[in-house]
């Protein structure tokens, strides 16, 4: 099937496509907050339990390449219904298992199937609409994620508390079977690439314009895990440990606001938009440097944090996507999953590090030089890798 070509704007087919990103994150994150339930269920200790999101972890990073490469001549549609499956087959499995290391093993399958969806669905996206949306399809197609963020986590973390965390698995669960019918009903179908034009990670890494955006993903992304992993102790240094809840709340609402801005603006100022992206995230770090005993200030410094952060996926997916070409974006993609998975790990071994040796004061100013190094190269990288607008193929 071909991409589509009337006037209306596949809605449907491309929050199909967020549904499969929403449950990839809450697969992933669920865990964080109900470690303590999931410990006692599992008669394990809490760090023990925390493994689980390890695992999830490993799983994505490092299946997102080889699978993508293995599955680059794959049917679009039969692979993402799969991975589908993969997660209601492991998701299922969690939530039944009364044994450690089968829910560990189920942890590490979920973690492999999210890094084929990371892989899958931005390129998908562009492939079911017309050039000039492009921009905006990856913005909706990437919406799940801010969306289980600020509002799923915490949902299924409260349900957790009162109903089981067992439940928020099956739930979920419950979720992929219905988005597998989703698809079905209203995702098209496309071809892999064929043979002669499949890509290799050594053609890819000497296409132009495709290392200075990893390089962007890395300091960009190793700056929000930072700050996002450590932000307890950070606010509790600042005597603001109460406010928790209601600063990822912020932080939250913001970042939907921010993919809303830049599923509007991408496809005529792209380069634009990942500038001002990291200058507002920069000035965030700045405040937080100078200001944090205000809490008006941190605040305000929240909110600025998400507002970057919400279109920070659809920028550099779609600015990867333009530098890699068509052919090549399911690639291109995967690889920015595996850099995007090296800053989440990065961002938790760097913060603990920072906390054991120079304080949580050193947080923000460490944030601060991590995103003006990822401005300066995307200020530099104009010619390939983050050009004007992404109307040309």
């Amino acid at each position: 099937m071909s991409k589509n070509t009337s006037n209306a704007f596949p809605w449907l087919g491309l929050l199909a496509l967020a549904m499969a990103g929403f449950i990839a994150v809450m697969t992933e994150t669920v865990p964080a907050g109900l470690l303590p339930k999931i410990a006692e269920g599992l008669h394990i200790s809490d760090s023990l339990a925390g493994q689980l999101v390890t695992l999830y972890g490993i799983g994505s990073l490092i299946a997102a390449i080889p699978v993508t490469l293995a599955t680059q001549n794959w049917r679009r549609r039969p692979l993402l219904l799969l991975t589908i499956l993969v997660f209601l087959i492991f998701n299922t499995l969690t939530a039944l298992s009364t044994i450690y290391v089968l829910t560990l093993v189920s942890r590490f399958f979920a973690g492999v199937a999210a890094g084929v969806v990371w892989s899958t669905i931005a390129g998908y996206a562009m492939r079911m609409v017309d050039t000039q949306f492009k921009g905006r399809a990856i913005a909706v197609a990437l919406a799940g994620t801010p969306i289980a963020l600020s509002l799923g986590v915490p949902a299924g973390t409260f349900l957790g508390a009162f109903l089981g965390w067992r439940l928020v698995f099956g739930i979920i669960s419950i979720l992929s079977l219905v988005l597998m019918g989703w698809i079905l009903w209203k995702v098209p179908d496309f071809p892999g690439q064929i043979s002669e034009k499949r890509h290799s990670i050594g053609k890819l890494f000497g296409v132009p314009g495709v290392l200075p955006i990893l390089f962007v993903v890395l300091t960009w992304m190793l700056a929000h895990n930072i700050l996002y992993a450590y932000i307890t102790p950070f606010l509790a240094h600042i005597s603001l440990q109460n406010y928790v809840e209601l600063v990822l709340f912020v932080f939250g609402i913001t970042a939907l606001l921010g993919i809303w801005i830049v599923g509007l603006l991408i496809n005529r100022w792209l380069r634009l938009m990942v500038l001002i992206s990291l200058m507002i995230f920069a000035i965030a770090s700045l405040l937080l440097a100078i200001s944090s005993a205000n809490i008006t200030i941190v605040f305000l410094s929240m909110g600025l944090w998400g507002l970057s952060f919400g279109g920070a996926g659809t920028l550099i997916q779609t600015a990867l996507a333009q530098a890699a070409g068509e052919e090549a974006v399911d690639l291109a993609i995967s690889m920015s999953a595996t850099f995007w998975n090296l800053a989440i790990a990065g961002g938790g071994l760097i913060g603990g590090v920072l906390l054991d040796t120079l304080g949580v004061q050193s947080i923000p100013w460490t944030l601060l030089i991590l995103v003006v190094m990822a401005l300066m190269i995307a200020w530099r990288a104009k010619k390939y890798s983050f050009v004007k607008h992404v109307e040309t193929d």
